[in-house]
């Protein structure tokens, strides 16, 4: 089963945050987060016809126990022009938001496509702890993102990787279509 969901609660979201941070700087300090660079440069065209450059990797760890497959979508507010170049630079600072939630695996950062929209291409361990961290990341974009923008998408049991390679794989892993910002459609 798939789904896409809304934020979590405030208190509960922001709690979440405060714990990842400080898990992440201890994760930093232990050297276990890195930055591949294999998928760097690769563009992904999504089933709504727009395309997004990966501009970077994240991951932690390599074999989830139960793999899942988390999309995000958010639009900035008021970043432009070259101010998109800024924030893919500025964005590794985002990185303890994340790294330190449990269940985190990798991220493929994707740069803002025609209409503005920025993704994350995740893989995750547990399809619960995707949504716990996607519904809490939400409160941390909404400072930031233009209203009604945010979203995320869900897939458990695909593993990433698996999706990169064979894209019809994601929709076999929804439980209905639904919108298509999400699903890739292979390679331009």
């Amino acid at each position: 089963m798939s789904s896409e969901q809304g934020p979590a609660p405030r208190a509960q979201a922001w709690r979440a945050v405060a714990g990842c941070v400080g898990r992440s700087f201890v994760m930093l300090a232990r050297r276990q987060v890195h930055l591949p660079g294999e998928n760097v440069g690769r563009v992904l065209q999504f089933a709504d016809g727009s395309t997004s450059r990966v501009y970077r990797e994240t991951a932690v760890r390599a074999a989830p126990g139960e793999p899942c497959t988390l999309v995000v979508a958010f639009r900035l507010r008021l970043v432009r022009g070259r101010a998109h170049r800024l924030f893919e630079a500025e964005s590794l600072l985002n990185t303890p938001l994340f790294v330190g939630f449990p269940g985190f695996v990798s991220k493929l950062w994707c740069a803002h496509d025609d209409r503005g929209v920025y993704r994350g291409f995740y893989e995750w361990d547990g399809a619960e702890r995707a949504h716990h961290y996607a519904a809490s990341l939400w409160r941390v974009l909404e400072l930031v993102s233009v209203p009604g923008s945010i979203r995320y998408k869900v897939l458990p049991g695909l593993r990433r990787d698996e999706a990169l390679a064979d894209p019809a794989r994601m929709e076999a892993a929804a439980a209905g279509a639904g919108p298509a910002w999400w699903r890739l459609l292979g390679h331009p």
